[in-house]
């Protein structure tokens, strides 16, 4: 079963009703294999019909974030991006300056995480989180 189907199955399990509108958002976010913003999911809506707005797809984002289906990170400058669980535990390290985005796997940082829960007896695994600070390019050409 694919996963934007199972996704409907444990929505529908918990009593929540599946719209037409809901379904395909979830099928977008499900079958996209990337990061995307409301508005990107909001665009490939509306290119399958008008009946939608902006407000039913963060709360059918928000739905999926509260299930633990799908996970919800702050890129800066106000822009947050949805993921699915199915694309897998990483972290966004985000440039403050020009906002480029590079993804590292959990495994890159797994040591720090093990430190973490050494120091803090704080189960530390993430699903999703964004480290912002200054890319090589950036931090090289700051005159400051």
């Amino acid at each position: 079963m694919p996963h934007c189907h199972t996704y409907l199955k444990r929505l529908r399990d918990h009593g929540y009703r599946i719209t037409p509108q809901r379904e395909m958002i979830i099928q977008i976010i499900a079958h996209c294999g990337r990061h995307m913003s409301a508005e990107e999911v909001m665009e490939k809506v509306r290119a399958k019909t008008s009946s939608i707005n902006i407000a039913t797809v963060y709360r059918t984002l928000d739905l999926l974030v509260e299930n633990g289906l799908a996970s919800r990170f702050d890129l800066g400058n106000g822009n947050t991006a949805y993921a699915t669980s199915e694309h897998g535990p990483h972290i966004h390290l985000v440039c403050k300056h020009c906002g480029s985005v590079t993804e590292i796997t959990e495994s890159d940082i797994s040591a720090s995480l093990d430190r973490i829960e050494d120091l803090y007896d704080f189960d530390c695994r993430p699903y999703h989180f964004s480290v912002h600070g200054l890319c090589r390019d950036c931090r090289d050409t700051r005159t400051d």
